[in-house]
């Protein structure tokens, strides 16, 4: 297993380019199994989660070429060879779930895929994806297959146009609502759907495609019968998440960094944030410039939410950030109930950091009363330490290298596979920003960086 060695309290400068969305690439390689025309899409990350999701289509029957030097990928369905998803792909991540929706119109089979998978940060539960695709006329159970989970899905007479209304506006039953309505006879209703701008992408994307698809101010989603689809290229929207953190790397260390793709449109409940904490950032024509601007200023409420709330997977690095801001500043978490266990980690580096389980936000969220410890209080600022961590899941990840990059001396940071997830090149990104970082195999040595 790898490990990534940091010395901190370097300065980070210069420029640095965000990838494409991770949350958007993964399901955009799973629409165009619904056609069986060439998609290309541009702004392709190297990241491992797109490596499992190719590996799944080509499981189906897609023919890619992933030209991973310039970022683009090709791929073509001609026909869906199979509707097996084996086993060996439970838990990979959470993409076999969406290929029921993807599939359900594009084959008479019997479709079977493995339980979802991804980091452990909650439940993450599949029930409003099912109710999702039965309202639409799907038929789907749980079985046990080879001692582990599988769903097994059919729509043997085809898929019929409904009013779908979300409990909750998950990204995941979304997609996967607005995967199966593109067959579906007649005109779907999401009602109450989420607006993320990864579903944004998938939407434009859809058009281009040959869907005729819609998104009303009230969070409705309108998708029309397609037969008739089209050869598509399509870039890949910047990776906000990515963006965000490169971000946060540059003012937590007193640093001025520039990354190059950040959009304003999708970070402006992020952006926000920046200025009630007195941290800099400028926008430019290609990107934005984030920059320290004195001290930081703590005291502030954050609250996790849907977009265009504060994305969940924020919070991990931007509360390394309250770290070194001055007060005590309050997060509540509203989409995962198991998203402060990393909160320990930092705790043992010199964070000052208390958890509650009751809801420290503006109103009571989903896990009221549920005894999950999901709002913390942050008070700094403190020093962080050098310590040697185990990362346990992918944003958590990233605030551990945030940690480090703010510690004097040397950590080591195992389980770097989860980083790779969705973090392209983070050694050489970070490098060229002047950190003191490299990556060596378990009982190596580390390599010193520029020898």
């Amino acid at each position: 297993m790898d490990v990534l060695h940091i010395t901190g309290g370097k300065a980070l400068e210069g420029s640095v380019k965000a990838g494409g969305a991770k949350n958007a690439v993964t399901k955009l390689l799973v629409a165009s199994l619904l056609s069986d025309r060439r998609c290309t899409f541009y702004n392709v990350p190297d990241i491992a989660e797109v490596e499992v999701t190719v590996a799944l289509c080509e499981e189906i029957g897609s023919q890619v070429h992933w030209d991973r030097a310039e970022g683009v990928i090709e791929i073509v369905t001609k026909e869906v060879q199979s509707s097996y998803v084996p086993q060996r792909f439970s838990g990979s991540n959470r993409i076999p779930i969406l290929m029921i929706g993807a599939l359900l119109g594009r084959t008479d089979e019997d479709i079977i895929v493995p339980t979802a998978g991804g980091c452990k940060i909650g439940k993450r539960p599949v029930d409003f994806h099912i109710s999702a695709l039965e309202k639409l006329g799907a038929q789907i159970e749980y079985r046990v297959m080879k001692k582990e989970g599988a769903y097994l899905a059919r729509a043997h007479t085809g898929l019929k146009g409904s009013t779908i209304h979300l409990p909750f506006p998950s990204v995941g039953a979304t997609e996967n609502a607005i995967l199966a309505a593109v067959r579906a006879k007649g005109t779907t209703l999401i009602k109450n759907a989420a607006v993320e701008p990864e579903i944004l992408d998938l939407i434009l994307f859809l058009q281009k495609l040959g869907v005729a698809i819609s998104l009303d101010i009230d969070r409705t989603i309108r998708i029309q019968e397609t037969r008739k689809f089209y050869d598509v290229e399509h870039v890949v929207i910047t990776d906000r998440i990515e963006a965000a953190s490169l971000g946060l790397a540059g003012i937590s260390t007193k640093g001025r960094v520039f990354v190059e793709g950040a959009q304003q449109q999708h970070m402006i409940s992020f952006l926000n944030k920046l200025r009630e904490v007195n941290a800099g950032f400028e926008v430019k024509r290609d990107g934005i410039e984030f920059f320290y601007n004195g001290p930081l200023k703590g005291g502030i409420h954050l609250e996790t939410d849907v977009h265009p709330g504060f994305l969940t997977d924020w919070q991990q690095p931007f509360v390394v950030l309250l770290t070194q801001a001055t007060g005590a500043s309050v997060v509540h978490e509203t989409i995962y109930e198991n998203r402060f266990g990393y909160t320990q980690t930092l705790k043992e580096m010199g964070a000052d950091i208390e958890l509650f389980t009751e809801c420290l936000g503006s109103k009571e969220c989903r896990f009221a009363g549920q005894n999950f410890h999901h709002s913390i209080v942050v008070k700094g600022p403190t020093p962080l330490q050098s310590k040697d961590v185990t990362i346990p899941d992918l944003r958590a990840g990233f605030a551990y290298v945030l940690a480090a990059l703010l510690a004097p001396d040397t950590s080591c940071l195992h389980g770097v596979h989860y980083l790779d997830r969705g973090y392209e090149n983070v050694v050489k990104k970070l490098s060229a920003l002047g950190a003191d970082i490299s990556r060596s195999q378990a009982g190596e040595r580390a390599s010193i960086p520029g020898r």
